[in-house]
Order: structure tokens, then C-alpha cells, then sequence
């Protein structure tokens, strides 16, 4: 089939109900459920931008196998054209979001892509299992899916060390037995983000987290399954939609992609849903190198720009209204923002043009651009959004509502919260806006999720430190210092 619309997409939940848990409550409909519903209708309406006439040609491409238009995250880059293409795509569904949905479906369809490409490295484990991730692949390219992924084994304890993270298999999803049918697994996974508005739920190892080399066969895996196969429950975290409007909380109101716990209770995953099973190497090593979390960081890196661009605007209009943007130190942080703003492109731009194919034939962007922008985005954003509260101060406390402008107290919020280039009105959007986007509990998980999505900081500047060659730029100094 072609790429879906949005009610496809709604209907498709809503016919494959997965069983969701949230408030201590049983979702019997998260199309409809007050919580969840407007992230539903917000993954909808990308699903409709792949109809929109004037951008169309930018959402699909088409399908070598079925010669129908899907979704151009899809795409398996061969040339530079292809990433670019590819970016032009994920740039659009990232500014529908303002960047506030880091876990839109075309992160999820570049992963894919890139452990389908490399087939060959799955058929190590079993040769049935390279057909099985392309197989997958196609399956979920040509029904246009959405995917939620659950990596990380929950944990009881922390190294308190910044090296790369062995998981304890005390509290860990593991497989309890092998059958005809397929593998048997039992335990809980975190966190699948978006996971109560997707599809399909996919389970591999985390880059960041490693499996030690003594661990027992039964923790090593990769496979994907429907999020509505019998033994799957999602718990969901409270959520940010409070039921409010658009006008009193537009990015929570429209925005919540949900976080879950993922409890499998005895689940049966196919055979033909398996993708490695029982080596601990390959899962360990899976992400280097089938390239999938460079595919996956362009994706992040693009988001990132527009989640920038964003801040930057609001910030922008914040001034603006408030006649502060000849203060100098309003000045200071505004360009500090312009400077997050160029460092992210620059990084975006350079792995694109450094773009290389790997083993498996595959143009990909260069990864250590990609590897300093996510790392440097950890510390960017929790301090853009601290600039907002600075450029805000007082017009972020205090804030009427919707329902008080047309309360009985309206004339003299008319008369008092104007300003020299705004209407009360618009003044009060523009901050609820702001306190949506840096004070709220909405905004409260950006920050959180920015700090921690890709990995620990510490961590992964061990990880950094440990990929960039640095011996050439050591040899030129050793080479000077020797010069007579």
C-alpha cells in the first residue's frame, strides 16, 4: 500500500488496540483517550503533510519493490542526494512538532533501514535472519508503520564509573525458552518513548549499554513484534496533556509523545521476528556496525536544528514585545542562542558533506559530527532554557488563562498586560507559549529528555574520545617539538 494518511494511521490503532496502562487506569482507546489523543492527532496530521500537494514530492519517493509512493525516511541512501532528501523530509515533520517530538516515526524508519542494509551482518548469527530484518523492513516501509523501540533494561543500582554501561541481568528482559514457533520472553524494557501511539515495537541492543561478555545467551537479542501481541503491557508515565487548550498549554496540548514502561509477560516472537539471538558480540557491536545510530543521529541532528530555530524565534518575540532587546545582556543571550544555532547546522552540514558508503553500500553521514552536536546538545538546551526564564522573569509568573480573558476581570487585563507592540492577548499567548516551552511540566521533560535521551554525558564523551583519531594531529606537534 501507499504511504498512509492520518486516518489510516488512527484507524490502524484503534483496530490493533496494544494494552496500554496509564493513572491506573486501562486505556480502552488511546485514539480517543483525553491524555493521549492529541499526540494521536499531532502523528496523524504528519501522516496528511505526505498528501500535501505543495511539499509531496519532498514526503515520498518510490517504493522499489511495490512502485507505490512511500514515506522518503524510508529511503535506503546511495548518493548524497539521497541524505539530503532524506533531511529535506524529516525537516518538515520536525518543524510540524516545533522539535518538541524527538521520537516522530522517521527515527525509528532509518534504524530500520540501516539494520535491513546490513543483512549480512545478522546472517552471522543465523542465515534465516538476514531475510528476516529485510523481510521486516519492507514489511514496515510498505504499510508505512509507525515504531516505538524500548533498548534499556531497568536498573538497580548505577556504576557510578563514566564508562560505557553493562547492564545487570538481576531485573532484565531475557528469554525464558526457545519453541517451535519461535522465542519466549519474559521481563521489563524502558523507555518507549512514543510506544502507546505506535505500531510496532521494536527490542535491540542500546550502543550505550552493553551486555558483559560472561553474560548468558538468554540476554542477547534483537527482534520486533506488533505492540499488541498478547503479553505486552505499556505503563505510561503521567501525562503532559492536562486537557488544557491550545491557547494555555500549546506545545503539551499537542505534543505529548509519551514515555512507557514495557512489561512482556511470557510474549511469543516469531521466528521469522527474529533478528539475532544468543551472541553477545554481535549484539554488542550491532549498532557500530550495521551504521543504523549514525542513520538515527542525522535524524536527531536535524530535529535538534529546527528544535534551535524554534527557541530562537520565541526568544526573538519575547524581546520584541518587551522593548529589551537593546539591553546588553539580553544581547549576550540572544547570541548565545544564534551560536547554538550555527554550531548545530555547521555539524549537520559537515556530516552530510563528509558523507561516506559503508561496508553494506549505504551513504552515510559522517559520524563525528553528528556524535559532538548530540553531545553538545545535552549541555545547549537546558541552557537555552534557562536563558528563556532569564529574557522572560517576571512576564513568565502569573499569567492568565484563556478562561480569564473572557472572565470577569477582562477589561482590566486588557487595560493593564498590553505592551508598546502587543495586545494583552497576544502578550499572554506569547508567554504561555514561552512557560509551555521552559517552565511547564511539559517543558520540564524537554529538558530532561535532551539531558539523557542519547546517552549520559560522561559516557559518551569516553565514547567520543575513543572514536576520534587524534594520532595526526599528535604526530605534527611531536614533529615540531623535534624541528631543530
Amino acid at each position: 500500500m501507499p504511504a498512509r494518511t492520518g486516518k489510516q494511521y488512527i484507524l490502524g490503532l484503534r483496530e490493533s488496540a496494544a494494552e496500554v496502562f496509564i493513572h491506573g487506569e486501562k486505556v480502552e482507546d488511546v485514539t480517543t483517550h483525553p491524555g493521549l489523543r492529541n499526540g494521536v492527532d499531532t502523528l496523524a496530521g504528519l501522516y496528511d503533510m505526505q498528501y500535501n500537494s505543495a511539499i509531496q514530492g519532498e514526503m515520498t519517493y518510490t517504493s522499489p519493490d511495490s512502485g507505490e509512493q512511500v514515506g522518503m525516511s524510508f529511503i535506503t541512501p546511495r548518493t548524497a542526494d539521497d541524505l539530503h532528501n532524506r533531511r529535506i523530509m524529516m525537516t518538515h515533520w520536525a518543524r510540524a512538532s516545533c522539535g518538541m517530538m524527538g521520537r516522530t516515526p522517521d527515527f525509528m524508519n532509518v534504524t530500520i533501514m540501516a539494520m535491513a542494509a546490513a543483512g549480512d551482518y545478522f546472517a552471522q548469527n543465523r542465515p534465516e535472519f538476514k531475510d528476516n530484518i529485510q523481510n521486516y523492513f519492507k514489511y514496515i516501509r510498505e504499510n508505512d508503520l509507525v515504531l516505538t523501540h524500548s533498548l534499556l533494561n531497568l536498573q538497580r543500582n548505577r556504576s557510578p564509573l563514566a564508562t560505557l554501561l553493562e547492564d545487570r541481568t538481576d531485573v532484565a528482559l531475557s528469554v525464558v525458552k526457545e519453541t517451535d514457533a519461535g522465542i519466549v520472553v519474559r521481563g521489563p524494557r524502558l523507555p518507549a518513548t512514543l510506544g502507546p501511539l505506535a505500531d510496532e515495537l521494536a527490542v535491540y541492543p542500546a550502543r550505550s549499554h552493553r551486555l558483559a561478555a560472561d553474560t548468558q545467551e538468554q540476554y542477547s537479542f534483537a527482534f520486533a513484534i506488533p505492540c499488541n501481541t498478547p503479553g505486552v503491557k505499556f505503563l505510561c508515565r503521567e501525562t503532559f496533556d492536562l486537557g488544557r487548550s491550545h491557547f494555555d498549554h500549546p506545545l503539551g496540548s499537542r505534543f505529548e509523545e509519551m514515555d512507557a514502561i514495557v512489561f512482556f509477560d511470557d510474549v511469543l516472537v516469531p521466528w521469522e521476528r527474529v533478528f539475532l539471538l544468543g551472541d553477545v558480540q554481535l549484539c554488542n557491536n550491532e549498532s557500530d556496525k550495521t551504521s543504523r545510530n549514525i542513520h538515527s543521529g542525522h535524524q536527531v541532528v536535524t530535529k535538534q536544528v529546527v528544535k534551535v530555530e524554534f527557541i530562537l524565534g520565541l526568544a526573538n518575540l519575547m524581546i520584541q514585545t518587551l522593548g529589551s532587546g537593546q539591553n546588553p545582556q539580553v544581547q549576550q543571550m540572544m547570541a548565545e542562542i544564534i551560536e547554538n544555532l550555527v554550531v548545530t547546522k555547521a555539524c549537520l552540514r559537515a556530516a552530510e558533506v563528509d558523507a561516506e558508503k559503508d561496508e553494506w553500500g549505504v551513504m552515510c553521514p559522517s559520524v563525528t559530527p553528528l556524535r559532538v552536536s548530540r553531545n553538545l546538545f545535552i549541555r545547549m538546551y537546558p541552557r537555552m532554557a534557562e536563558i528563556l526564564h532569564l529574557l522572560g522573569s517576571s512576564s513568565l509568573m502569573a499569567l492568565p488563562t484563556a478562561a480569564d480573558i473572557q472572565g470577569p476581570l477582562a477589561t482590566e487585563i486588557e487595560t493593564y498586560l498590553d505592551t508598546d507592540t502587543a495586545s494583552a492577548e497576544e502578550r499572554i499567548r506569547l508567554f504561555r507559549l514561552a512557560w509551555d516551552t521552559c517552565c511547564s511540566a511539559f517543558a520540564s521533560r524537554q529538558v530532561l529528555y535532551e539531558r539523557y535521551f542519547g546517552g549520559d554525558s560522561a559516557r559518551n564523551g569516553v565514547i567520543l574520545y575513543g572514536m576520534f583519531d587524534n594520532q595526526p594531529m599528535t604526530d605534527w606537534v611531536r614533529d615540531f617539538l623535534e624541528q631543530e
